[in-house]
């Protein structure tokens, strides 16, 4: 049978790779994503994390998974030769998009966390990423009982708020003009030389989580008149938005977006 054609290919239509020789210019390589600076404000949107409502806090998530291993419910992870599950260690966390765990799971916020921790949300001078919260996590693994943020990619509830708020804060609003990119990680690192770019509405970016091609959402999203730009970074549990002072500030109060300033990445 013929391959269905990609969905998207009707609203986001495939751009030309040049369309980011604005962002290379301004940040340099985007292997991993373009990260903007402010322009000429900025602040990071924080993935969501989740609690179990019972708690089960006194296991890991990596003791749990060398549990199932031992008894069989799980085959070993195997890749080129190499027992993945031997020498790595099971986090808990995930890379690309993510959802609400389901019954049972309540959202943390990341201010929550600091609090009963005593951290702060994000180190100075560190990402939000697997660096973070340090003192929960036993020998690197997130207790079983949270669910900590996807990695590289927005999970959806944050990616449809956020494209929601961007659209209030667009002059066009849902008319607006946007181009996305999705970094080559995304796509099976097969080309490194033609960027995979799409051009469409901002009203129509909902459907750009559900991309085929990548279990991502975008590396970056940006309006076409250079008015505000996103980059979730391939390695990150966050994603940084540049844009107008209004806009960030729009952001950093919004009841559902748990969003900071970082100085230091700013």
């Amino acid at each position: 049978m013929p391959e269905e054609p990609n969905p998207l290919s009707g609203l986001w239509p495939l751009a030309p790779s040049g369309a980011t020789e604005w962002l290379a210019e301004t940040c340099g390589d985007g292997l991993t994503g373009f990260m903007p600076p402010a322009m000429p404000d900025a602040a990071w949107v924080l993935n969501n994390m989740y609690e179990h409502e019972r708690g089960l806090t006194e296991i890991s998530h990596h003791e749990y998974h060398q549990a199932r291993l031992a008894d069989g419910s799980v085959r070993p992870f195997v890749v080129a030769g190499i027992d993945v599950d031997a020498v790595g260690v099971a986090t808990g966390g995930g890379l690309g998009r993510a959802e609400h765990p389901g019954p049972g799971w309540r959202r943390l916020r990341w201010a929550e966390l600091a609090r009963r921790t005593g951290e702060p949300v994000v180190s100075d001078g560190l990402m939000p990423s697997y660096g973070c919260f340090p003192s929960v996590k036993k020998e690197g693994s997130w207790p079983l009982g949270i669910t900590p943020p996807t990695e590289g990619s927005l999970d959806r509830q944050t990616w449809n708020r956020l494209i929601g708020v961007l659209t209030g804060y667009s002059p066009s609003g849902p008319d607006t003009r946007c181009l996305a990119y999705y970094n080559p990680l995304m796509l099976g690192a097969a080309d490194f030389d033609n960027l995979h770019v799409r051009a469409g509405r901002l009203g129509d970016a909902g459907m750009l989580y559900d991309n085929p091609e990548a279990d991502f959402s975008p590396s970056n999203l940006w309006a076409e008149d250079h008015s505000w730009s996103l980059c979730t970074d391939y390695d990150l549990w966050a994603t940084k938005v540049a844009g107008p002072s209004a806009l960030i500030e729009a952001l950093l109060n919004d009841a559902e977006i748990e969003a900071v300033r970082l100085p230091w990445a700013h």
